[in-house]
């Protein structure tokens, strides 16, 4: 396996556009039809946008950052409040992001030597 999509079903891909957009700091990098738009977060990973009204709200995804205290603060200033920055056990700590038909994006900072 070397590349992951990981897919949020959205009412609104319009909608979704703007909260991923302000999410990673730019537009998306595909847009193969106007109900779904892509971007690449890294070198095999993809988080992807679909119209589908029926599952939308019932999406997840988990993100790593190396610095969560940061990123915090980077989505703040592009208009974005995830939720508190909470531990996970010993393993880090977290922060979630819930787009606007209430998808939930976990922000994941990992303790050194997990």
């Amino acid at each position: 396996m070397e590349v992951l999509f990981t897919g949020m079903a959205v009412s609104d891909v319009t909608t979704a556009v703007a909260f991923y957009g302000a999410l990673f700091g730019r537009g998306p990098d595909v847009v193969p039809h106007a109900t779904e738009a892509m971007w690449r977060v890294s070198e095999g990973g993809w988080l992807y946008v679909v119209r589908d009204t029926e599952r939308a709200g019932r999406s997840i995804a988990a993100i790593a950052v190396s610095d969560l205290d940061a990123t915090l603060a980077e989505l703040a200033g592009r208009g974005l409040r995830p939720g508190p920055a909470e531990p996970v056990g010993t393993a880090g700590r977290k922060a979630v992001a819930t787009d606007p038909d209430g998808n939930a994006v976990s922000l994941i900072e990992v303790a050194e030597g997990h």
